[in-house]
C-alpha cells in the first residue's frame, strides 16, 4: 500500500535507536529513548493551512530531526510510520 499525505503532512520512518552507548554499554529496550531522527518517505503538496501558505521544504529520502512526541504513529503492511506536520520537523540532517 502507498501512503500519500495530504496538505502539510509528511510521512516518516523512524531510524532505530542506538543499542549501545559511546562507552560500549548495551541498553535494554526500556532504557532506550524514542528516536528523533527519521527518513522522509512521502511529502504532501503543502498549500494553504489555517490561512497561511505552507511550502514543503523536505523531500523523500531526506533525514530529519523531529519533535520528540510529535505526529501520529501508524502501522501499514507491517511497517511503522509517523505522520507529522511539516512544522514538527526541526532540521534536515546532512
Amino acid at each position: 500500500m502507498t501512503i500519500k499525505p495530504l496538505s502539510d503532512r509528511v510521512v516518516l520512518k523512524m531510524v532505530e535507536a542506538e543499542e549501545t552507548t559511546a562507552s560500549g554499554f548495551i541498553l535494554t529496550s526500556a532504557s532506550k529513548e524514542k528516536p528523533q531522527v527519521a527518513e522522509v518517505i512521502a511529502v504532501g503538496p503543502g498549500g494553504i493551512v489555517d490561512g497561511e501558505k505552507v511550502e514543503m521544504t523536505v523531500k523523500p529520502g531526506d533525514k530529519v530531526l523531529t519533535s520528540k512526541y510529535s505526529g501520529t504513529e501508524v502501522k501499514i503492511d507491517g511497517e511503522e510510520y509517523v505522520i507529522v506536520r511539516v512544522g514538527d520537523i526541526l532540521a534536515v540532517c546532512e
